[in-house]
């Protein structure tokens, strides 16, 4: 794709496609076969995310907590635990004080399932990521993690 660009546009500079090129393939790939277990656990990855951040902060979130949790819309929350309670995974308590509010939790079931397929997600990323040292790991995780502080902070810019 590179030479491509570089073929019928020279007088670009298409280093940052080799860059982001590159981390939306692995993405797109990593997205494709980690969903497998997912899958087979009959789960979205949305409804998987949502489902981790439960577990994950250990109390009861409200709509509005779990869409900042899971980068989510609210409308896209409301959507999730919908089919996640109606499947017997999250349960809504509503709040005393304010009836509009929800609190949400994962229920004994949602528990069980996401504790079941943590672990094979973990193995399969551990599988792909093998293939780098600790060190290389180390590296990689640092420089994408300053990648998307930067990311972060753009976006940010541009909502004001």
């Amino acid at each position: 794709m590179v030479r491509q660009w570089q073929d019928v546009r020279p007088e670009l500079d298409t280093g940052p496609v080799e860059i982001i090129g590159r981390v939306n393939r692995c993405a797109a790939l990593l997205q494709q076969a980690e969903d497998a277990p997912l899958r087979r656990a009959g789960l979205s990855r949305a409804e998987f995310e949502l489902l981790g951040a439960l577990r994950r902060t250990g109390h009861e979130l409200t709509p509005g907590e779990l869409a900042r949790e899971t980068f989510s819309s609210g409308t896209a929350v409301t959507k999730r635990v919908r089919a996640l309670t109606e499947r017997g995974l999250v349960e809504r308590r509503g709040d005393t004080r304010d009836r509009r509010v929800a609190h949400l939790s994962l229920s004994e079931a949602g528990r069980t399932l996401i504790d079941d397929v943590l672990p094979e997600q973990l193995a399969y990323e551990s599988a792909v990521l093998a293939a780098l040292d600790a060190d290389r790991q180390d590296e990689l995780a640092g420089l994408l993690s300053e990648l998307l502080s930067r990311l972060e902070e753009y976006t940010r810019a541009l909502r004001v």
